[in-house]
């Protein structure tokens, strides 16, 4: 979400106010989401109550004094500034924060019913990012190969699952050693809200699995460790950002332009689209709650548009 944008206060704005932690539908509600989704979640809860108060603190906003028009007057407010999904996702911090409330005991069931009314925007703009090429996967993990020590060999088993399982980056972190099983290559993903979701690796992915857990060692814990400088295997989990530093740090090796650990998740989903793999299999695979969702990914609508277009003639025989 970009910061320098300037929002007016919403009219007829409400006081901050100060209320025990345990008593704050904000607290209440961002407690219940994992670490990287709290961080998120908090920064557009903070620009809504910025709205509503002029205290840009989530935990100092009156949520339980919301109603209809303050929910409608915040969409407005976002629509005309940022894209879709950024106003839906803050929509949907807001209607947690509100279930928050209602749960409580602090906001009536009408109340909510009617602020949680106000309804999405639609959302026609394509998604960001990028997908891979198979020559761009090919060098990343022979950026990894050309490494001997342990990172090497524990990064080419971490890109490799990320792409073949189709793993958000805080996926891979809660991956335990338990929950892979060598034998038939299932692997056993815990991903948002905690719904499980099995992927089963390809001979390639779990080969370079294989090499990492033969490193690793068989001791209960997290699937990926850190590996320090001097090439030692720490048992320690790795962290989102260790995540994203490694893909970066073998980018540069590489030679592959720049891009974002979602869009290993990306390329798993197109790649497996244009394969002819069933949407709906896919979205499962995914762990995504619509196969709109996963449709947003198929790259085969575009082609299909590319190869009309070449049936057209402009008759411009330039200028000599």
């Amino acid at each position: 979400m970009t910061e320098n944008v300037q929002l007016m206060p919403i009219t007829g704005s409400l006081a901050a106010v100060t209320m025990p932690i345990d008593e704050n539908p904000a607290a209440i509600y961002l407690a219940g989401l994992k670490e990287s989704g709290r961080r998120s979640m908090r920064q557009v809860l903070n620009l809504v109550a910025g709205l509503l108060t002029g205290d840009s603190d989530a935990l100092s906003c009156p949520w339980a004094s919301l109603r209809f028009q303050h929910v409608s007057a915040i969409r407005a407010q976002l629509e005309g500034r940022y894209k879709p999904a950024t106003v839906n996702k803050t929509l949907a911090a807001l209607r947690g924060v509100l279930r928050a409330a209602w749960q409580s005991g602090k906001m009536t069931a009408e109340d909510y019913q009617m602020a949680v009314s106000v309804k999405s925007v639609k959302n026609t703009t394509l998604p960001a990012g990028r997908e891979l090429t198979g020559g761009e996967l090919a060098s990343l993990m022979n950026a990894c190969e050309n490494d001997r020590t342990p990172a090497g060999i524990r990064d080419a088993a971490i890109i490799g699952t990320m792409y073949a399982a189709g793993l958000r980056r805080e996926e891979v972190t809660t991956l335990d050693l338990a929950d892979y099983e060598a034998q038939t290559g299932q692997l056993v993903i815990r991903g948002k809200g905690n719904k499980e979701r099995t992927a089963y690796l390809p001979t390639g992915g779990a080969q370079a699995l294989g090499a990492w857990l033969i490193i690793r060692g068989k001791e209960t814990g997290s699937l990926f460790y850190h590996v320090n400088k001097g090439g030692c295997v720490i048992p320690k989990r790795i962290t989102p950002q260790a995540v994203y530093n490694l893909l970066d740090k073998r980018a540069i090796q590489a030679g592959v332009k720049d891009f974002s650990p979602h869009d290993l998740r990306r390329t798993f989903v197109s790649d497996l689209l244009d394969s002819g793999a069933d949407i709906v299999t896919v979205a499962k695979m995914a762990g995504h709650a619509s196969v709109t969702t996963t449709a947003r990914y198929d790259r085969r609508p575009e082609e299909a548009k590319r190869k009309a277009a070449s049936l057209l003639h402009v008759p411009y025989r330039g200028h000599g």
